[in-house]
């Protein structure tokens, strides 16, 4: 009896669930019929939908900043006894608070994070940028409250990260869970990812534009005018709410700073050097770390965090400065309070302390550490040169200044933004242009010592390929024997002007291709030439024969060939046509291609590869069992429908599918061999020579009732 009531008390439950889930189904989906048809009743362009979506992504980014904001403080009340605890403060705590803190609050978040949600660990950024990259902006949301609590401890007990990788994190997480909801296309959830990204740095650290900039340059590295727009409404609408309830005010307030003399300029260049070293050494310092930990399997991995505050606490001993952002530090650095010898000890500590709390698990950003890296760097380099030529160097804190926006630019790659976030943070326009030399120069020093970011680099060593993974040339995958065209006219090459002449005035090409007596190419003549030639030198028409106006300087290619090489020929020899050759040796004239196809093969390989991702999240799809299908028109349809058994171990040519079934194949998504069978989903381009496997699934166009045979099979 006891076993019966156990069952149907499971049966109950499982039921419960069952439809709560189907009632939550029922309610997004209402939500979503409703927002779909008040978009139409108004009569809303899709700009205009995404400006009132960008509005809404902006308020939230901007409150959840804000409540960051005082969670971290209610946690520093809670473990220091102050809400903003100062030098001062922390020189008041007991040895042993100051080490046993930051491990309680590693003990708190490690089994936060390694339990509920790994995407917590470490400084987030390159998590956003994966999930651009590779899943369409979907990120889950459980990762908002994760990293939200597991930073607030991190940064409150005494860890040395910084707020921004946390917040925006928090904000992208907000803005895909907007599009997941919305059910928004693959492309504008990548938009609303950076939507909520810019509110909250915008909101952060009070800089809507840095914002803004952050997001294009960092999280979607794409300036495209269609998603700029809808990002900066997002980062001003985070900057306003966040200037409601904390305030406006910059975050630092350097004294003024003036350019004493254009020879200044040579050591800002010295100090955009010494900033790409600070950077490359805290890159490497932080992921040698990681890896330390990581490797340490004999220590569970919940509890590595706490190891790892309870280290900085021990350097925190004697430098109590790396506790958190370290602010206070950064404006006693710009003030020219520190000296030398103190700038250059914590410059050694906070880079260590940073790397102990972020590669032992913590949760926290690096943008703050490359601040306080920056500031304690230029302040050394000013210190040395104000020492040498005190007429001719300003102060060493307006080197501090430059060296905040150099560190940045260097870990970051990003210098408009490292640029413009200085500026907004300090409302000091006056070291502008040692700003920008230094930033610029940093860059391009720490690109030549590491080929990755600190962002990127984490996920490289995960071997992730973010670049690969976001397809920035589509035409690679493309071959000329695509789109090359077997219609061309050749001359022979002891042709004469007036046979040109009469065959110039009875075809329609305006290039000609002069070959020998064994077809191989000798050069081109465009019409406008021979025209030109007419008009000028009417009295040489018997003498002039093709050869003799046949430009050589040509750069054939092959049938094998990609698009993107042809895209290349076409800048380099500023033509709109270029010639197909059998093979590089035989130089035998097959065909040419035209800049218009090329130009319309890749507009139809971004409009696949948009569609690839907006199918399933689109408003409009209709989900049945594993197959889904979207209407596009009447008459045409995008769907998704699982390779039938026939197609298995076949390639494309072999199957011939448009021709046989009336379908074209845009995508094929198939799973990589895992540890368990099935690995990452990857997308494949359709190219001839791709075989289709059972379980793969198929992104095909066409007739409905074509899809539908298709399926059938």
């Amino acid at each position: 009896m006891g076993s019966e009531k156990k069952e149907r008390r499971q049966r109950s439950m499982a039921d419960l669930r069952e439809e709560g889930l189907s009632g939550l189904i029922a309610l997004r989906m209402a939500t979503i019929r409703l927002t779909r048809w008040l978009v139409n009743k108004a009569k809303l362009a899709d700009y205009t939908f995404n400006i009132i979506v960008a509005v809404f992504i902006g308020l939230f980014g901007g409150l959840g900043a804000v409540a960051f904001h005082y969670l971290i403080g209610a946690v520093q009340h809670l473990s220091w006894g102050s809400m903003e605890p100062h030098l001062e403060h922390f020189n008041a705590v007991p040895i042993w608070a100051k080490v046993l803190i930051p491990a309680a609050g590693g003990l708190i978040i490690g089994p936060l994070v390694y339990i509920f949600a790994r995407e917590a660990k470490g400084h987030g950024v390159p998590e956003v940028m994966e999930s651009v990259a590779r899943k369409g902006g979907v990120m889950r949301p459980r990762v908002v409250m994760a990293k939200f609590v597991g930073s607030a401890v991190t940064i409150g007990t005494g860890g040395s990260a910084g707020r921004e990788g946390p917040i925006v994190q928090i904000g992208a997480a907000i803005g895909s869970m907007v599009g997941q909801f919305l059910r928004v296309s693959a492309g504008r959830v990548k938009t609303y990812v950076g939507c909520g990204a810019a509110a909250g740095i915008a909101a952060t650290f009070n800089a809507p534009l840095a914002g803004a900039l952050f997001a294009v340059e960092i999280i979607l590295g794409d300036f495209a005018i269609h998603q700029f727009s809808p990002i900066v409404i997002a980062s001003v609408i985070g900057t306003v709410v966040s200037r409601h309830f904390l305030g406006d005010f910059p975050a630092f307030r350097p004294p003024e700073y003036n350019l004493v003399s254009p020879w200044e300029f040579f050591s800002y260049l010295a100090l955009g050097a010494a900033a790409a070293v600070a950077g490359f050494i805290f890159m490497k310092v932080l992921y040698w770390l990681e890896d330390r930990f990581d490797g340490a399997n004999f220590i569970p991995g919940p509890v590595r965090p706490a190891i790892g505050g309870a280290l900085v606490g021990c350097i925190a001993i004697w430098f109590p400065q790396i506790y958190g952002s370290g602010y206070g530090s950064v404006e006693a650095a710009l003030n020219g309070s520190l000296g030398w010898t103190v700038l250059g000890a914590l410059l050694v500590a906070k880079l260590v302390g940073t790397s102990l709390t972020l590669g032992s698990g913590g949760s926290g950003g690096v943008f703050a550490p490359s601040l306080f890296l920056g500031a304690m760097t230029g302040g050394l380099v000013g210190s040395g040169a104000h020492r040498l030529f005190p007429n001719h160097t300003a102060e060493p804190g307006a080197y501090a200044l430059v060296g905040m926006g150099a560190v940045v630019a260097a870990t970051t790659r990003a210098p408009i933004t490292a640029i413009l976030i200085i500026f907004e943070m300090t409302s000091n326009y006056s070291i502008i242009l040692p700003l920008m030399t230094a930033c610029i120069l940093a860059m391009l020093f720490n690109r030549w010592m590491s080929k990755e970011s600190i962002y990127t680099m984490k996920l490289v060593r995960r071997g992730i390929d973010i670049y690969q993974g976001k397809e920035l040339n589509v035409l690679k995958p493309l071959s000329v024997r695509d789109v090359m065209e077997e219609d061309v006219e050749v001359f022979e090459r002891n042709l004469t002007l007036p046979a040109m002449i009469d065959r110039l005035t009875r075809s329609p090409h305006t290039r000609f291709y002069v070959v020998d007596e064994d077809q191989r190419l000798c050069g081109a003549i465009s019409s406008r030439d021979l025209r030109q030639l007419v008009r000028d030198e009417t009295s040489l028409c018997d003498l002039v024969v093709a050869e003799d106006l046949a430009n050589p300087d040509l750069r054939p290619v092959t049938p094998n060939d990609n698009l993107d090489l042809v895209m290349r020929c076409f800048g380099r020899a500023y033509v709109d046509e270029v010639p197909v050759v059998e093979s590089a040796e035989s130089r035998r004239i097959v065909g040419t291609v035209h800049r218009a196809h090329v130009i319309e093969m890749y507009n139809r390989a971004i409009f696949k590869r948009d569609l690839a991702g907006t199918l399933g999240s689109n408003v409009d799809s209709v989900t049945s069992g594993a197959v889904k299908t979207v209407e596009l028109a009447e008459g045409y349809a995008l769907a998704e429908v699982e390779a039938p058994g026939l197609f298995d171990g076949k390639t494309i040519a072999e199957l011939n599918v448009r021709a046989r079934y009336g379908v074209e194949i845009l995508v094929i998504k198939a799973h990589a061999p895992g540890r368990t069978g099935r690995g990452a989903l990857l997308k494949k381009v359709p190219s001839p020579n791709v075989r289709i496997h059972r379980g793969d699934i198929l992104l095909v166009a066409g007739d409905p009732r074509r899809i539908d045979r298709l399926r059938r099979l």
